[in-house]
């Protein structure tokens, strides 16, 4: 008898085996599903960063480059002529050419990226109204 009692103990723990995996179903989909869609996201969200890094970071120096420019040429104009441009200007132009040279353009995440940039964009205003 307590071979047979086994025997069924056996017999009905694998039914139950059955049965827990088909209730466990959903949530076994549930599991597999957001493992796969954390993978894909992972690298789908690499890719997209990397796009919005390319595409910021062109911005930046896009930006930076037309600053350098200005400067290069306002300089240029102020050897040809020194009367040219205010002393409010030229100190303004030095202060820009400042700016430029501290940019941190190696170290993107350099807190003072933005406070540069905005001293930049200022002093450009300023130069541009006093023209």
């Amino acid at each position: 008898m307590a071979s047979q009692s086994s025997v069924n103990a056996g017999t009905a723990g694998s039914i139950e085996d059955i049965f827990d995996s088909s209730l466990n179903l959903e949530e076994t989909h549930f599991n597999d599903g957001f493992t796969e869609g954390y993978s894909a996201g992972l690298i789908s969200g690499k890719e997209e960063a990397k796009q919005v890094g390319l595409k910021f970071g062109f911005q930046v120096g896009e930006e930076l480059g037309f600053y350098r420019g200005c400067v290069d040429v306002w300089n240029s104009a102020i050897e040809v002529d020194s009367n040219r441009f205010s002393s409010r200007v030229q100190k303004n132009i030095k202060q820009m050419e400042e700016l430029l040279k501290k940019y941190p353009i190696l170290d993107p995440e350099d807190e003072n990226t933005q406070e540069i940039m905005d001293g930049l964009r200022l002093k450009f205003r300023a130069n541009t109204i006093e023209f």
